[in-house]
């Protein structure tokens, strides 16, 4: 009712980019991929003409109904169906590790096959990717080796979990949100 309406990441980062009056401008993102983002949110995302991103850690999706820690997730169908009324979605790793406990092989499985699963499951590219845990913004040894390796799995962004609004000249594969 005050005139906000959402972008997904790419289209955000492009319209920083051109220069675009952003004031009334929002970026939804959901991480996991939790069952109550369909009976729950969606519809209110819909009343409002809201769209989201939603960043699937996928060993946690299955073919059907799966509960893990307590939190029942999406399944691929629901995943199939949320992407056909314009739900976005991201790659949250495959098994949600804290990235920086991992050797460089296990970090490439981690992106590149939480990717590759998304992208054949739903025939869409995947560009977009949240960091599991508290982002490191301090090591900033890892931060650069998580970009080359985010870039070379072809990410074109991503979203950390430092608190703030993203700007202009922030890197795009750490934005705050």
């Amino acid at each position: 009712h005050n005139g906000y309406r959402t972008m997904d990441l790419p289209e955000m980062l492009a319209a920083m980019e051109a220069g675009q009056n952003l004031s009334k401008t929002v970026v939804i993102t959901f991480d996991d991929g939790y069952q109550d983002f369909y009976t729950d949110a969606l519809p209110v995302m819909k009343q409002c003409g809201f769209t989201a991103t939603i960043f699937l850690a996928t060993n946690r999706i299955q073919d059907t109904a799966a509960r893990s820690e307590g939190a029942d997730y999406l399944t691929w169908r629901d995943v199939r169906e949320l992407h056909a009324e314009g739900i976005r979605f991201g790659s949250h790793t495959v098994t949600h590790p804290d990235l920086r406990s991992l050797g460089p092989e296990q970090i490439d499985y981690e992106l590149g096959y939480s990717k590759e699963t998304i992208e054949q499951k739903l025939g869409a590219s995947v560009k977009s990717f949240s960091y599991p845990f508290a982002f490191p913004e301090g090591d900033r040894d890892f931060t650069r080796y998580l970009v080359d390796a985010l870039e070379n799995h072809g990410f074109e962004n991503g979203v950390s979990t430092i608190l703030g609004r993203a700007r202009l000249g922030n890197n795009c594969f750490c934005l705050p949100r």
